[in-house]
């Protein structure tokens, strides 16, 4: 069965409802991955920031992670948000919706490509987006001083609607979770409890704020999540002030 965006975004109150899931799997290249959307890379100490600016990680000649860093960034341990792209976009575009609230804000960016047009588990279920998210923020451990309790996941449209998902399954990793247009929440099992920045433009025709993000900040509202909920008159968009309003509440 197929959905559209909002389909999706009519299913989001029933995934709301119930957060606790197995896991799943999905056939890549003829082998089952099997995976429960779960992250294993986490920041450790004894690194040293050395550089700035923006770098791609080497890890995929064609869909490659890219890592951007303020140039203060060998000052102190850095906050980190993880910037997943909309689909048929990618890790570039992410930057150019984000403009210099990076830099502004201090917080290290950190924007991988889905191995597909959009993120696994938004068509099928968690799984090589996940391996290679990993893979990226291990590479970032290594040689990024990261402030542990400022490590964020954030998205635009299906990149929100990932990182609601995997916020609330890596609660433990990131503290913080960003969704600029979210449609819906993937079901998962829940490990600790972030909060949220959710923003939604008033005029979104692809995906409605009243079934989407109006919904979702509800759902996670009643069960006792800090959410700030920003609203402002647009489409489907972040505009300029409301990237740096998140970035500067990710960074306190």
């Amino acid at each position: 069965m197929k959905f559209t965006r909002r389909d999706f975004c009519t299913i989001a109150g029933s995934a709301m409802g119930s957060l606790t899931v197995g896991s799943a799997c999905r056939r890549i290249g003829g082998a089952a991955i099997k995976t429960d959307g779960r992250l294993s890379a986490r920041p450790h100490d004894g690194v040293k920031t050395r550089g700035a600016g923006r770098t791609k990680l080497g890890l995929d000649s064609r869909r490659d992670a890219i890592l951007d860093l303020p140039k203060n960034a060998n000052l102190s341990p850095l906050p980190l948000l993880v910037m997943l792209h909309g689909a048929t976009q990618t890790a570039d575009d992410m930057f150019w919706y984000l403009g210099s609230a990076g830099e502004e804000t201090g917080v290290a960016v950190l924007a991988p490509n889905a191995r597909d047009t959009t993120w696994d588990a938004i068509t099928d279920s968690f799984g090589p987006d996940v391996d290679f998210l990993d893979r990226a923020l291990e590479r970032v451990f290594d040689s990024v001083a990261i402030d542990s309790s400022r490590i964020a996941v954030g998205g635009f449209s299906d990149g929100a609607s990932y990182a609601l998902s995997l916020g609330l399954i890596n609660a433990d990793l990131f503290r913080s979770v960003l969704a600029f247009s979210p449609g819906f929440i993937i079901e998962g099992a829940l490990y600790g409890k972030p909060r949220f920045f959710i923003s939604h433009g008033t005029h979104d025709h692809i995906l409605p704020i009243d079934s989407c993000g109006r919904r979702v900040a509800t759902g996670l509202k009643a069960q006792g999540y800090d959410v700030t909920f920003r609203e402002f008159d647009g489409d489907h968009e972040i505009p300029p002030e409301v990237a740096r309003e998140g970035l500067a509440w990710i960074s306190k």
